[in-house]
């Protein structure tokens, strides 16, 4: 454990989730994001899906004014870029092609979790003032440690808008992302959102749900009410499915999803899709909070013609609009999702390069990505399939 002293603030970095206090850390981020809270976290090293053996070190930062702890961040030594979804492969080559070591950097996320959140929980008795300088003072020590260490860098991704806005204020890099994010507009159902789009599209989805549910049944259940047998059911799609994608069975093992279904099951819903006889034919991971849907994972054991957007995409329309929920967020990238009413909208992410020839480079580079991305963005809004507004 290091400490280090700024002002009047005290910083330390812990190696594990569980040496913090999980109603400090839940008070301080909140319960209603299901991803920055202390069960989530906890479930990803107790698992050991995050550990310096997956190449996740957790080097979690405490900051303490005298006694009291008053800001808190999810914070990682990583090995390698794996899990992060905010892609920085070719800085990490064009680093090995002038011979310079790019990694162990400081990474502060939710691992393998590319959704927009906190990533510094603050004291409720900070004001934004106080919290504006204390931004500043982390961003400063965080530098500093980098450089004492001769690591390449930190960065901290998926940060939500007023916090980048926060961010951007000291001399970090900024980084620009594009996702996309179904809206809800008050529809009564599902047949109220295809009403809005044009008639092609309507056509086209509808035909494709009809294909997809064919002799199959359909069941949101509850995380913690869901019994060990449909548990064991989602981790043998999820992990069938990662192992004819990718050749491994996936980051996340089944003690990482028999955690959270013991501590955090309120806040999840298995999507259980099974054929007429009763078999399980697939499964899918969906997270809820107060406004917010979050498809995470999915999984089949046998091939169907577009049960992967039904699964992925149109239960978790239907799921939001019966539950009255503002943001169906299905997890990152794909511009599929587009004909199917999901907005493109931006993520944020902050940089820190601490060699001035590299920070300069990269630097233009994320000036110049930004660019294209906001043009990218905007070709896309034109291809939603919303009628035009009369």
């Amino acid at each position: 454990m290091e400490q280090a002293q700024k002002q009047s603030y005290q910083y330390k970095f812990v190696n594990s989730i569980n040496t913090i206090d999980p109603s400090v850390w839940n008070e301080m981020f909140g319960v209603s994001h299901p991803f920055t809270r202390h069960e989530y976290l906890s479930a990803l090293e107790m698992s050991g899906c995050v550990s310096a053996e997956t190449g996740w070190t957790p080097m979690h930062l405490v900051v303490m004014d005298i006694d009291n702890v008053i800001a808190l961040m999810p914070l990682y030594l990583k090995t390698h870029s794996w899990g992060e979804y905010v892609f920085d492969w070719a800085w990490a080559e064009a680093y090995e092609r002038n011979h310079i070591e790019y990694y162990p950097k400081l990474v502060a996320s939710i691992p393998f979790t590319p959704t927009t959140g906190q990533r510094i929980g603050f004291s409720a008795a900070l004001s934004i003032t106080a919290q504006q300088t204390l931004i500043e003072s982390i961003q400063h020590f965080l530098s500093q440690t980098v450089i004492e260490h001769n690591w390449s860098s930190w960065h901290c991704l998926f940060i939500h808008e007023a916090q980048q806005h926060q961010f951007s204020q000291v001399d970090a890099m900024q980084r620009l992302g594009c996702q996309f994010h179904w809206h809800n507009q008050g529809y009564a159902d599902f047949n109220d959102f295809i009403a809005r789009l044009t008639s092609r599209k309507r056509k086209n989805i509808i035909k494709e749900r009809t294909i997809a549910r064919q002799k199959l049944q359909f069941s949101f259940i509850d995380g913690d009410k869901a019994s060990p047998k449909q548990w064991q059911g989602f981790v043998r799609c999820y992990q069938n499915t990662y192992l004819k994608r990718s050749g491994h069975t996936g980051y996340l093992s089944p003690a990482f999803f028999e955690q959270i279904a013991a501590t955090m099951g309120a806040s999840i819903r298995l999507l259980i899709i099974e054929d007429v006889d009763g078999n399980l034919v697939a499964s899918a991971l969906y997270f809820v909070s107060d406004t917010h849907l979050f498809g995470r994972y999915w999984g089949a054991l046998t091939e169907c013609d577009g049960l992967h957007f039904e699964a992925c995409y149109y239960q978790g329309i239907e799921f939001a609009i019966a539950n009255q929920l503002m943001v169906f967020d299905a997890g990152a990238q794909g511009e599929h999702k587009v004909m199917r009413g999901f907005r493109p909208v931006k993520t944020f992410s902050s940089h820190f390069i601490a060699h001035e020839g590299f920070n300069d480079a990269i630097g233009h580079f994320c000036q110049q990505e930004r660019a294209h991305i906001d043009i990218y963005m905007q070709q896309m809004c034109e291809q939603l399939p919303y009628k035009a507004i009369e």
